[in-house]
């Protein structure tokens, strides 16, 4: 009787409730992840672009810091609807852009064909529709926040956090730290706890304890990338 009450007992201290946030969090975040997975392919796409246009010679990406702002549109649709003039295209530079005309003169000076107009009139509609996509997601995160107004503030005064960045930490861990008994509960459940281990002398370790809440540490780590600047 002793053996089956002492099993019960271990049992008890083993097994220990799921963290499972309500509703409103779990909904807050299949909008952060769902952001996060749309971000992610927009990044592919503009990566095609680019791969794309070096392919046909053309190396605006080596002028031009961001090829997808307004110059850079301008320039690209321009290829798509037939003019190859160097002199034309960089004609469409706005702004400091405008300081590096003879660079972009030379880096217009490829092979782009209609095949190269065809391919890249696909890729830039797909990112268009990415970026509606995300801007429609973020006006709904947006509403998904306004009862959490005080904890975003609180968030946000850390240097590197923003709405979005707290959101999708609140998204993975709630606003509810009871779940966590420390601080190192909750860093253990996220994975992000360095294993480490000794033997015969030496210290061998992991960064983390397995794979992670990859949306949370890519939140963290943007926060912390942005903090740093």
């Amino acid at each position: 009787m002793d053996a089956v009450w002492l099993c019960k007992v271990a049992e008890r201290q083993m097994l220990r409730p799921s963290f499972v946030p309500p509703p409103p969090i779990r909904q807050l975040r299949d909008l952060t992840r769902y952001r996060v997975d749309l971000v992610t392919a927009r990044t592919a796409e503009k990566q095609r672009v680019e791969k794309l246009l070096e392919d046909s010679g053309v190396k605006l990406s080596v002028v031009a810091s961001d090829i997808f702002g307004v110059s850079g549109r301008a320039m690209m649709d321009a290829l798509i609807h037939g003019e190859r003039d160097p002199q034309v295209l960089s004609d469409l530079a706005k702004g400091r852009l405008r300081v590096k005309t003879r660079a972009l003169q030379e880096a217009f000076v490829g092979r782009f064909t209609d095949h190269h107009a065809f391919l890249l009139t696909r890729m830039l509609a797909r990112v268009d529709a990415i970026n509606a996509d995300i801007a429609a997601l973020e006006e709904r995160i947006e509403a998904h926040l306004r009862p959490f107004a005080d904890t975003v503030a609180q968030l946000s005064a850390i240097p590197g956090f923003g709405p979005i960045s707290a959101a999708a930490v609140l998204g993975e861990i709630g606003v509810d730290m009871t779940r966590f008994p420390t601080p190192g509960h909750l860093a253990s459940w996220a994975k992000f706890t360095p294993i480490t281990k000794e033997s015969a002398g030496k210290s061998r370790g992991k960064p983390a304890t397995g794979h992670g809440n990859k949306y949370l540490a890519r939140a963290l780590g943007e926060a912390q990338t942005s903090g740093s600047r």
